[in-house]
C-alpha cells in the first residue's frame, strides 16, 4: 500500500524532489517507511537504530533519510559503511531509487573527493583509510548490519564511535543476538547519554545473569532512539510461508558413521576435564555428519593431521568410512524437492565441505548451481547473485547468503542444514519472504532421522513454532531467550546431560520454558 496525497507531509522536502522521478519508476514510500522517516527526521535529529524485521526496508528508510538531509541542505557527506556483498546493491539503491550520486569505494581510495562513500566496514576501519576517514569526518554515517558493532570492545565498535559526525543511523534487524549489553552498546554509539554507564543500566535493567526488570521503562526509553516496525503490526499484505519438515532416513553407512561418532565424542567427552569448553568442540563432529559425510570428512582429516594422539587410530578409521560414502541421503529429498517445485531454489547449508557436495552432485543432474559463500571477493558475490537471477537454477550459499541480499525473485528455500540460532534461521528466510515478494514462499527443513539434528528441529519447529512465526517485536526484543540464547542452552543441555534420555527430558523441558515466555 502506498501513501496517498493526502498523507503526505510537504515537510518532506526530498518527496518533491523525488514526485516525477518516482512517477516513472512506479515506486513510491510504504506508510511505514515514510512515518519511520518523519520520526527519524523530526524526533531523533537523524541519530536512530532502525531495527525494523527482516525484509521490511530498512534500507528504503535509511536512503530516505539521507535524501532528506541532502535535499534540505543540512548536510552535504555520508559514510555508508557495509559487509563487503552489499556494496553495490547499496550503490544501487542510492543511485537508482534516491539519486544520490554514490561512490563505491571498494579499492579504498579517494576519501577525500566524493561526498556520499559507500565502503566495506571491514576495509575502512584498517589503516590507512580509517585516518583518511578521521581526519576528514562525515556528516552522517550509515552503518548497515550494525549488530557488528554489539562488542564495544571491538575495532568494529570503536572505529565507529571515533568518525567525526553529526548524525549517524545503524540498520540491524537483531539488536540483541545474545544479551542485554549488545542493545547497550548499540545505543551509546547513537545516544551516549540515553543509558548512562553501563554499571547504571545493568543496575537499573538486569537482574541475575540474563532476566529483564523494569520493562516499561525500559521501552520509553528505547522509543527515544530506536525504530522496530514489525509485519503483524503495520497494514501490508504478505503471503504466506509454507514450512515444510522432511524426515531422512539415513542409509547404512551414513547411521553407522553417526552412530560411530556419537560413541567417539560421548567417551571422548566423559574424560575431558573441563567438559564445557571441551563439547563445543566434539559437537561439531556430530552436526557436521547430520549435514553431510563429506562435511565430517574434512574436520576428521584435520583433527587426524593436528595429532590427537590418543584417538589417532579411531580417527583414520572414521576418515575411511566416511569419504567411502560418495551420496547421502539427504540430496535424494532434494532432488525431489526440486522436481516438485520448478524453478529457482535457495539451498542453505553451514558447512563448505557440503556446499561442495551439493553443487557437484547437481550439477551432474543437469541443474545449474551458483554457489555462495564468505570465501568470494565483493565482486565475485556480485556476480554470483547476477547468475542466480539470470540463468542460475540454485543458489548453494553458506550463512554469508544469510544476512543483506534481496532474493524476492525466488520463493523456494531448503535448509540442508540448520543455525541452532533461530534469528538466523529468520534471517535466511527474510531474504526470500520480503518485500515484492508476490508468491508463497516455500520452506523446506531437511532433519536426519534418530540423530542430534532431528532432537534440535523438533525443538525448533514444534515446540516454539519457529518458522511460521516472525520473531521480533520490541517486547520480544529485550525478553525472550528465543532470539538470543537458545543456542547457548542447548549446548549447555548437551554438555550437562548423561544420557539420550536426560537430553530429551532436558530438550522438552526448555520448550515448555520457551512456549511460556512467548
Amino acid at each position: 500500500m502506498a501513501i496517498t496525497e493526502t498523507e503526505i507531509d510537504k515537510e518532506l522536502v526530498a518527496l518533491k524532489e523525488l514526485d516525477n522521478y518516482w512517477n516513472e519508476k512506479e515506486f513510491s514510500l510504504l506508510p511505514h517507511q515514510y512515518q519511520t522517516v518523519k520520526r527519524v527526521v523530526d524526533e531523533m535529529q537523524g541519530r536512530a537504530l532502525l531495527a525494523d524485521e527482516v525484509g521490511l526496508g530498512k534500507t528504503i528508510e535509511a536512503g530516505m533519510i539521507l535524501k532528506e538531509y541532502l535535499a534540505r541542505g543540512e548536510i552535504e557527506t555520508c559514510l555508508v559503511l557495509t559487509p563487503a556483498s552489499l556494496g553495490f546493491q547499496w550503490w544501487n539503491e542510492l543511485t537508482d531509487k534516491f539519486q544520490i550520486d554514490a561512490f563505491n569505494n571498494r579499492k579504498g581510495k579517494g576519501w577525500h573527493y566524493f561526498d556520499v562513500i559507500i565502503s566495506s566496514l571491514d576495509k575502512a576501519k584498517r589503516s590507512p583509510h580509517c585516518d583518511h576517514i578521521y581526519e576528514r569526518g562525515f556528516d552522517m554515517v550509515i552503518v548497515d548490519e550494525a549488530h557488528k558493532l554489539k562488542n564495544s570492545k571491538t575495532m568494529n565498535w570503536n572505529f565507529v564511535n571515533k568518525i567525526p559526525k553529526d548524525y549517524l543511523l545503524l540498520l540491524t534487524a537483531t539488536p540483541i543476538q545474545n544479551d542485554l549489553k549488545e542493545l547497550y552498546n548499540l545505543v551509546s554509539l547513537v545516544q551516549p547519554k540515553l543509558f548512562g554507564d553501563y554499571k547504571t543500566f545493568k543496575k537499573k535493567y538486569i537482574q541475575g545473569k540474563h532476566e529483564v526488570q523494569n520493562l516499561d521503562n525500559l521501552q520509553d526509553q528505547l522509543s527515544e532512539v530506536m525504530v522496530r516496525n514489525r509485519r503483524s503490526k503495520i497494514d501490508l499484505e504478505y503471503t504466506d510461508r509454507r514450512v515444510k519438515l522432511v524426515s531422512v532416513n539415513l542409509t547404512p553407512p551414513e547411521q553407522e558413521l553417526y552412530q560411530r561418532i556419537t560413541d567417539l565424542v560421548t567417551t571422548e567427552y566423559k574424560k575431558c576435564v573441563n567438559k564445557n569448553k571441551s563439547i563445543f568442540h566434539l559437537l561439531t563432529l556430530q552436526r557436521e555428519v547430520c549435514s553431510s559425510s563429506f562435511a565430517v570428512a574434512k574436520t576428521l582429516e584435520k583433527m587426524y593431521e593436528d595429532g590427537y594422539d590418543s584417538i589417532h587410530d579411531q580417527l583414520e578409521e572414521l576418515y575411511q568410512l566416511a569419504v567411502s560414502i560418495q551420496n547421502n541421503q539427504k540430496m535424494k529429498e532434494v532432488e525431489k524437492i526440486l522436481d516438485d517445485n520448478p524453478g529457482k531454489a535457495i539451498i542453505f547449508t553451514e558447512y563448505q565441505g557440503t556446499q561442495s557436495y551439493i553443487g557437484y552432485y547437481l550439477n551432474e543432474q543437469g541443474y545449474n548451481p551458483v554457489f555462495f559463500n564468505g570465501r568470494l571477493s565483493d565482486s565475485q558475490k556480485e556476480w554470483a547473485k547476477s547468475r542466480f537471477m539470470k540463468d542460475g537454477d540454485v543458489l548453494i550459499s553458506t550463512e554469508a547468503g544469510g544476512q543483506g541480499i534481496n532474493l524476492q525473485f525466488c520463493n523456494t528455500i531448503i535448509n540442508y542444514d540448520l543455525p541452532w540460532n533461530p534469528m538466523k534461521i529468520e534471517q535466511r528466510i527474510g531474504r526470500v519472504h520480503r518485500l515484492g515478494q508476490d508468491k508463497d514462499v516455500l520452506i523446506y527443513n531437511l532433519a536426519t532421522k534418530n540423530t542430534i539434528e532431528e532432537k534440535i528441529i523438533d525443538l525448533l519447529d514444534k515446540k516454539i513454532n519457529l518458522f511460521e512465526s516472525v520473531i521480533g517485536g520490541l517486547n520480544n526484543l529485550v525478553v525472550d531467550r528465543t532470539n538470543s540464547n537458545l543456542e547457548s542452552s542447548i549446548l549447555e543441555i548437551l554438555a550437562e546431560a548423561n544420557d539420550e534420555k536426560e537430553i530429551d527430558n532436558k530438550l522438552d523441558k526448555l520448550g515448555e520454558d520457551l512456549l511460556q515466555e512467548k
